[in-house]
């Protein structure tokens, strides 16, 4: 028991007592089991974070923030990814709540359906969530920290805007994601204010990915829209957009100005450095913690929105044959 007290730093066991204590522990390679404490204190200081996958660059730093302070506060992370799979995605879930985790952060995977029998789960059995991203009907229910995306969208669109464009294609998300959705529609409110009209012929579907930004350019390509700049949803998209381009002998800035979102490692060293929108990724997990903190403590926080910021690189330039072109 005395040594049960020690591990517990209980405040009626001498100092010396528990140095000893703590030194022979030591010697003997002794390791607390979290388990049997978890059972006593019916806590586990386990948080499950779900993400759609460990090769999405975004996550990289909302996750190092979310560790950090988990570390510095006696928890420990266990990842899973979804895939964008709803059906491992409730299976991650159900995996995380049966190692008894105290709270869960989860980047949900986007159906268009109002109700998701997961989500209802959880919040019948009170687990504290925290929604990595935007709500959408399935997991209104839950505290959510996002990028405020509509403003960032649009932001995006008035640079280029502001260097002389007046054609610009915009390579759309899914169709289900929140994020993709508000960025388009900060696309076609900038066009809007400033007197331009919503052409279908410079919208491509391209996805979330290299591979979907390079066959979106060459759908570019074979229709010819007469664009002077593509503005994409993401970094990736850009990325795969932009380098099917440059290998098809179109030059960037001069012939047409690329723009991405996100402020992934990846666009800052890309061929042509890559003008973007900077998510504030770290923020957001730090934010995501501190939104989880409160509800572990029984609060009801506020969900989240922060500003992102146009980052001005290489990839964009006044249009050919303009003034400043």
């Amino acid at each position: 028991m005395t040594v049960s007290k020690v591990m517990r730093d209980a405040p009626d066991i001498s100092v010396a007592t528990k140095a000893r204590v703590k030194l022979l522990a030591h010697q003997m390679g002794y390791v607390p089991d979290s388990t049997a404490q978890s059972l006593r204190t019916r806590t586990s200081r386990f948080l499950g974070v779900i993400i759609p996958a460990i090769t999405n660059p975004i996550f990289s730093r909302v996750l190092l923030a979310i560790e950090e302070r988990a570390h510095e506060l006696g928890f420990e992370i266990i990842l899973a990814q979804s895939l964008n799979s709803e059906e491992r995605e409730e299976a991650c879930i159900q995996r995380l709540l049966a190692r008894r985790v105290d709270g869960l952060f989860i980047s949900p995977v986007y159906r268009m359906r109002p109700e998701a029998p997961i989500y209802q789960a959880l919040q019948t059995r009170g687990t504290p969530v925290v929604i990595l991203g935007h709500n959408a009907p399935f997991c209104r229910q839950f505290v959510s920290v996002e990028t405020d995306d509509l403003l960032a969208g649009y932001a995006a669109t008035l640079h280029l805007l502001a260097l002389g464009h007046k054609r610009i294609a915009f390579l759309a998300g899914p169709h289900a994601a929140p994020w993709a959705q508000e960025r388009f529609e900060g696309y076609r409110r900038a066009l809007r204010e400033a007197g331009l009209e919503i052409d279908d012929r410079l919208i491509f579907q391209a996805g979330n990915s290299i591979e979907d930004g390079a066959k979106a350019a060459l759908q570019f390509i074979n229709e010819a829209p007469h664009a002077t700049a593509i503005q994409a949803v993401t970094d990736l998209v850009a990325i795969g957009c932009a380098n099917t381009l440059l290998n098809q002998g179109i030059k960037i800035p001069q012939s047409i100005s690329v723009m991405g979102f996100g402020n992934v490692l990846t666009s800052e060293y890309f061929r042509v450095p890559l003008t973007t929108v900077r998510q504030p990724k770290f923020r957001l997990g730090s934010t995501a913690m501190d939104s989880m903190l409160k509800l572990l403590r029984g609060e009801r926080p506020e969900s989240k929105r922060l500003k992102a910021e146009v980052v001005v690189r290489e990839s964009t330039a006044p249009p050919a044959g303009s003034a400043g072109g």
